[in-house]
């Protein structure tokens, strides 16, 4: 099972969060003189990124890249390399190493070889990745009902590249595989809708119908889980 952290906000939830990740990157570099974390988009990392740009670590010796991305321009609003860069890489934390999951390719199955390439090279196993859900369940680009969910959760690639069913631009996302060579794993989920959707798939059921069980449903990788009521 999960380990639980519960608090009354986001914003508390995410100091804690960026308190984590610092600990477990400043550990890794004392004991491999490398670190490496995996980023979720969206709204909820902002304040997590954030916190983190501010701590003191070695950054040169950390590498960030990201769990998926839309196949977007990387100045794009819709872009998760922008909100990293904007966030996380600026001060003393633009020293990291950033691997994108974005090439020049005119789509995501055009450019898959290339980032499948390029993830190959990062320190494996990852020391974190860091998850977040959808309404429907679905993490990192996996999602249920997606035409290419079936081959992200068996593949024994890094990475794929897919289109959701609903949600505009291609994607690239790492696949369950990747999800799993990691040595933490932590989901960051906020308010009463997604807590619903979250005790259900630890309640139990196929990872087609709620691809975040991926995560939670596993032994092979300690999980963490920050839940906000709002």
């Amino acid at each position: 099972m999960p380990t639980e952290h519960l608090f009354a906000t986001g914003v508390e939830a995410a100091a804690d969060i960026a308190a984590r990740i610092a600990t477990i990157l400043s550990d890794a570099i004392a004991q491999r003189g490398v670190a490496s974390i995996a980023l979720s988009g969206g709204r909820s990392p902002r304040p997590v990124l954030e916190a983190l740009s501010q701590v003191d670590l070695d950054w040169g010796k950390v590498v960030v890249t990201l769990v998926d991305e839309r196949w977007v321009a990387p100045d794009s609003a819709d872009s998760n390399e922008r909100l990293v860069r904007d966030t996380l890489l600026k001060g003393a934390a633009a020293q990291a190493r950033f691997v994108p999951m974005k090439t020049p390719a005119v789509d995501a199955y055009a450019g898959q070889l290339a980032v499948e390439a390029a993830f190959a090279d990062l320190p494996w196993p990852l020391d974190i990745i860091l998850l977040g859900m959808g309404d429907d369940g679905h993490t990192a680009s996996l999602f249920p009902l997606g035409k290419e969910l079936a081959e992200g959760l068996a593949s024994q690639a890094l990475t794929i590249a897919a289109t959701p069913p609903a949600a505009p631009h291609q994607r690239m996302s790492l696949t369950a595989h990747g999800i799993l060579q990691s040595r933490h794993i932590f989901l960051q989920i906020s308010g009463a809708g997604k807590k619903a959707v979250y005790d259900r798939a630890l309640a139990g059921g196929s990872i087609e119908e709620l691809p975040i069980r991926l995560a939670l449903l596993q032994d092979e990788v300690p999980v963490e889980v920050w839940i906000a009521e709002i």
